[in-house]
């Protein structure tokens, strides 16, 4: 089996159509169809969670494996999994026997780069996924953020708050899923703090802002429940409810300019003078950078 330093550095990550196209051009992959009973899952895959797979297993049992999967031969005869681990899975809930494969000569280092690549073009790994995937990358052949940057075709800003998330210690990790912390953001302000004992502290006023939030959610509710029954009683029904989300939106909009201001936030726990001031700060800074394109 040859060795190469992972893939090729024209195969990046595209938006446009699925890698494996390119993947076919560089490395001429073999297409062959194999036994289920010899493919086994790859131990470093990035991904933990694979869903609910009821719509996929249909699909393959109504119309087979659209899409191969990439597999790697072992010296035993058997395969494992590069990309598409979530089809196997649900062939074998389908009752296949064999799939489609494409088999890719590649070293430890490549099959670890398509596994996250594969993964963050279909856009559904969580945060840890994502950032723990990149720290991967980064610690086992020594990539800097500017090398995993050009490979997944992505800002290096965007790499380095992914690292940073990455960097979060284990207990400070399990507070953040207890309290069901998903946001990027708000991950980031955390792991910005000045210390372990910083982050605890950060995550017990969370915790309190968002019973508050929940408290005062709870009694505007029954406030504006109580207003309809009322109005009705009185005849009338305008009284206005809160939209549900209201509370996750940030609106501003000045006297004496002609323009306005909406941050929405996807969680209302997001939405606090340190959340909207943070928002403000990376629009701020992506527009002053060249980030985003305007006319």
């Amino acid at each position: 089996m040859s060795k190469r330093a992972g893939l090729p550095a024209s195969v990046q990550m595209r938006h446009d159509y699925h890698y494996v196209e390119e993947l076919s051009r560089a490395n001429r992959p073999v297409g062959k169809i194999i036994e289920i009973s010899r493919i086994a899952p790859n131990p470093e895959q990035p991904r933990v969670e694979f869903g609910d797979l009821t719509e996929l297993t249909d699909s393959i049992r109504e119309k087979g494996v659209l899409e191969p999967l990439l597999v790697r031969p072992n010296r035993d005869g058997t395969y494992m999994i590069i990309a598409g681990e979530r089809r196997w899975r649900a062939s074998q809930l389908a009752g296949l026997t064999e799939v489609p494969c494409v088999e890719l000569d590649l070293d430890e280092q490549g099959v670890a780069e398509i596994a996250l690549i594969e993964n963050l073009q279909r856009k559904d790994l969580t945060v840890w996924e994502e950032a723990d995937g990149l720290a991967a990358l980064s610690s086992k052949f020594g990539y800097t953020h500017e090398d995993i940057a050009k490979k997944i075709s992505k800002s290096r800003s965007t790499v380095t708050e992914l690292m940073t998330v990455a960097g979060l210690p284990q207990e400070i990790r399990d507070r953040c899923r207890e309290l069901n912390i998903s946001s990027k953001a708000t991950l980031l302000e955390i792991a910005r703090q000045f210390d372990e004992a910083a982050m605890f502290e950060y995550l017990d006023n969370y915790r309190e802002n968002k019973k508050q939030k929940e408290t005062v959610k709870k009694l505007a509710s029954e406030r504006g429940a109580g207003a309809v029954s009322r109005g009705r009683q009185n005849g009338s029904s305008s009284e206005r409810q809160p939209r549900a989300e209201d509370s996750k939106t940030f609106r501003y909009r000045p006297t004496d300019s002609a323009f306005a201001i909406e941050i929405r936030f996807d969680s209302e726990s997001d939405l606090t003078k340190r959340g909207v001031l943070h928002a403000l700060k990376r629009a701020f800074d992506d527009v002053k950078d060249d980030v985003i394109d305007l006319p």
